[in-house]
């Protein structure tokens, strides 16, 4: 047996403002998103902005339905958007903001597991990392510089 160990760095800002203007301004967008989510059944909302090679934001925000799993999360709306509306385009960056209608949620909100792999997808078909910055309503904001930072032991077409 042979043991593996792997390692992630991430970077944690203590505070929205102590992140770096395009980024807070990327963050803001991502909030306005979130305030607009759909999610009558969770009171869950989150929004994603992503920023574009060239220079467009492409917004998405969760969109739930009473036939669970039928939603869909904030960051698979934007990035399929962005892929039928801009498919040859990088995206180089992703901000995300979470929030509950039923406590002030604190704790930065990572990317759930499906979203994961869907941006993994992304990151491989562009072959360039997508920095992802995540928060919850308030407080600390993670940075990540690739979504293998988050998935390390990602699935990919070379298993098909």
């Amino acid at each position: 047996m042979k043991e593996i160990e792997i390692k992630t760095t991430l970077e944690v800002f203590d505070s929205f403002e102590e992140l770096p203007d395009d980024i807070q301004e990327l963050m803001r967008q991502s909030m306005d998103a979130r305030d607009k989510a759909y999610a009558p059944y969770s009171e869950f909302m989150v929004g994603a902005a992503l920023l574009l090679e060239n220079g467009k934001v492409v917004l998405g925000n969760n969109q739930e339905n009473a036939c669970y799993p039928s939603g869909l999360c904030a960051e698979r709306t934007a990035i399929y958007y962005a892929g039928a509306s801009f498919p040859e385009v990088p995206i180089l960056k992703m901000a995300l903001s979470a929030k509950s209608l039923k406590y002030q949620l604190l704790t930065p909100t990572p990317p759930c597991g499906a979203c994961r792999q869907a941006i993994a997808e992304y990151e491989l078909k562009q072959k360039t990392p997508i920095q992802i910055y995540f928060m919850g309503e308030t407080g600390k904001v993670v940075k990540s510089e690739s979504l293998v930072n988050l998935l390390p032991l990602t699935f990919d077409s070379s298993y098909l």
